[in-house]
């Protein structure tokens, strides 16, 4: 049998920690997780399963009926109950509450996202006539404000690779490492904000994903489809400098496909390349706080500069809706109100 990949293997996992959780869930929750199976991403699964648990385990702390509990003793009746009052009761909870003595706190999107997956639970129950209304369905959603974009800027790009490069403001102790690992962080880095692919999809290349007869990259976007991402130059000669580095490596058993490896010979982890970022960018960009997903975003917004094309940008960053890129990669408004600026002339100069 072929070796799984990493997105298989990833997935696999998420299927078995959502079991995990629902194992403390009652029958009927796990009924309505069966009819999202094929709907639904093992990842986005997980997390639906995890923000339910959270509503259950707020339904035994604050219902007396379920007063030392579990909450898999949240039968169905006690469902049948409940109100969009109470509901809305939750969602204040999530702001601040305590839980096993440590503080809890959770922003506009987080709530959001937990109403969310309750709305699919409700609707689910409902339509199956085990509950007879559907109080989620009348809760309003919590109001999102928009955030500024965080990017790096074209001298900034240019220094966080240099620093990638040269190790320039690393201490002593950092710069033992960086002699040991800069070639794979160059073209990690250089690969990441030269193409915008998610810290996801860049840890899941295995070496047989690049092309470089047309210079692209295969890639598992979000969704589970597969798509080729072009790279340029720069990317091309990182690439090619760090493969001379990585066929004298011998992995751990398991990783000998991965591409881009691990101080211990194994598949990077997410987790490691977002402590790379974080240590480049906080002696390049102290006073921004960039994560692998801003290096997309200024990817995105550069992209969207050089074309104007916002339609290209969502189809290399791999967005199923347009208005996604509009909001959250480039400032496009703006960016036409600055290019405007000289579109009309006043009087011809002599």
């Amino acid at each position: 049998m072929a070796n799984k990949t990493y997105h298989q293997e990833e997935e696999i996992h998420n299927v078995e920690l959502m079991r995990d959780v629902l194992q403390e869930l009652p029958k009927y929750v796990a009924r309505y997780f069966r009819s999202i199976e094929y709907s639904k991403a093992p990842r986005t699964r997980l997390g639906y399963a995890r923000d339910i648990k959270s509503f259950f385990e707020f339904l035994c702390d604050t219902n007396p009926s379920l007063k030392g509990k579990s909450t898999m003793d949240v039968s169905i009746d006690i469902i049948r109950q409940l109100e969009s009052e109470d509901i809305e009761e939750y969602l204040d909870y999530l702001k601040v509450y305590t839980k096993d003595n440590k503080r809890y706190t959770n922003g506009e999107r987080a709530v959001k996202r937990k109403l969310i997956a309750l709305r699919g639970l409700f609707k689910y129950l409902y339509k199956n006539k085990q509950i007879e209304a559907d109080p989620a369905s009348i809760v309003d959603t919590p109001k999102i404000h928009d955030k500024a974009i965080v990017r790096m800027e074209i001298n900034e790009v240019a220094q966080f690779l240099d620093n990638v490069e040269y190790g320039n403001k690393l201490t002593d102790h950092q710069q033992a490492y960086h002699e040991k690992s800069k070639t794979r962080d160059l073209a990690l880095l250089t690969l990441m904000l030269g193409t915008g692919i998610r810290v996801s999809e860049c840890v899941g290349l295995d070496i047989k994903d690049i092309d470089f007869d047309y210079d692209r990259i295969k890639v598992v976007r979000k969704g589970g489809y597969e798509a080729y991402v072009y790279f340029g130059q720069e990317a091309k000669d990182a690439l090619l400098e760090y493969l001379e580095e990585r066929k004298d490596i011998i992995t751990k058993e398991g990783h000998e496909d991965a591409l881009f490896l691990s101080s211990q010979r194994r598949r990077i982890s997410v987790r490691s390349v977002e402590n790379m970022v974080k240590k480049y960018a906080q002696i390049t960009t102290p006073l921004k706080k960039i994560t692998p997903h801003k290096l997309r975003s200024t990817y995105g917004t550069s992209l969207y500069q050089q074309t104007s094309d916002i339609y290209l940008v969502a189809d290399v960053l791999g967005h199923k809706d347009v208005n996604t890129t509009k909001k959250h990669y480039a400032d496009i408004d703006e960016w036409q109100r600055m290019k405007a600026k000289d579109a009309v002339t006043l009087r011809e100069k002599n």
